[in-house]
């Protein structure tokens, strides 16, 4: 495969699995704010194996930065990093002008930060709408046994978040699943609903690990422009892992790379995609 072949596929996203047309974030430097979360010399090892090596990069508010990289090259850790289910031997984060150096994941998710991933983690016997709403657990001030008895202003609580998250169900257009289980429904809209539930959370940083992995064209289009919207709506900011060059380089304002736990490149997508170490990246060429 010829290095001009390798731009074009970055370009194009390959094969027939990626011919979804979006349409470019195109994000007005004005739109993207201050430095939201900060990478410092981020360094993270599992015994012997360096999963991470001395990260640095930023994600300013706003905007949709993507982490990209081949199989292996420390992108999950990287966001497991940021919400803190992972904890760094080396470096740090800063989050809101508050520096980190460990943090839970419930703790990230009371600040502002909330993830899909890899993985569809849904309750499978639950509803669509019931799923959304574990989201909002954060969010209920009310004891747990008026809510239980759903009673007083435990049901008033409730059926205000209710209404929330039926506005959600409205926006990602997925009324007619709202009371059907999530383990009956299509692999594409239970991503959808994933995205649902982060949302409920109102995030302030959405992290989305692989967000169109499996997707047929037109699910990945749906997805695509419902992250474009969710970023211009509501001004969400995120931080994405995709393989599909093609989307990568359509929706984000800036570019990561990754490859073996170390940073490649960094920059707009039409710098990542000429960077010659990024072509040999995905090429598989050795470096001296």
């Amino acid at each position: 495969m010829s290095e001009q072949s390798v731009t074009d596929e970055m370009t194009t996203g390959g094969g027939a699995a990626s011919d979804a047309t979006v349409q470019p974030a195109n994000t007005p430097q004005s739109r993207v704010g201050e430095t939201l979360l900060e990478v410092k010399n981020i360094s993270l090892s599992f015994g012997g194996v360096k999963a991470l090596t001395n990260i640095s990069f930023d994600i300013k508010a706003h905007e949709i930065r993507a982490i990209i990289g081949p199989n292996g090259a420390g992108k999950s850790s990287m966001l497991n990093v940021i919400n803190g289910f992972y904890h760094p031997q080396e470096g740090e984060i800063t989050y809101k002008g508050v520096t980190r150096k460990k943090m839970r994941p419930h703790q990230a998710a009371k600040q502002g930060i909330a993830r899909t991933f890899q993985n569809i983690a849904l309750f499978k016997g639950m509803s669509t709408l019931d799923n959304i709403m574990t989201g909002r657990v954060l969010k209920m001030k009310q004891p747990w046994l008026m809510q239980a008895l759903y009673w007083g202003p435990g049901q008033k609580e409730e059926i205000e978040h209710r209404e929330f998250c039926e506005r959600i169900i409205d926006f990602l257009e997925i009324q007619h699943i709202r009371k059907i289980p999530v383990g009956k429904l299509p692999y594409g809209l239970q991503k959808r609903v994933e995205l649902g539930r982060a949302l409920a959370a109102e995030p302030e940083l959405l992290l989305l690990d692989e967000p169109m992995a499996g997707m047929n064209v037109e699910e990945k289009e749906d997805m695509c422009r419902f992250i474009l919207d969710v970023n211009d709506e509501f001004g969400t900011t995120m931080a994405l892992i995709e393989h599909d060059m093609g989307v990568v380089m359509d929706i984000s304002d800036r570019v990561v790379v990754l490859d073996y736990g170390c940073k490649l490149a960094d920059g707009t997508p039409d710098e990542v995609r000429s960077d010659q170490a990024v072509i040999d990246a995905y090429l598989g060429v050795a470096h001296d």
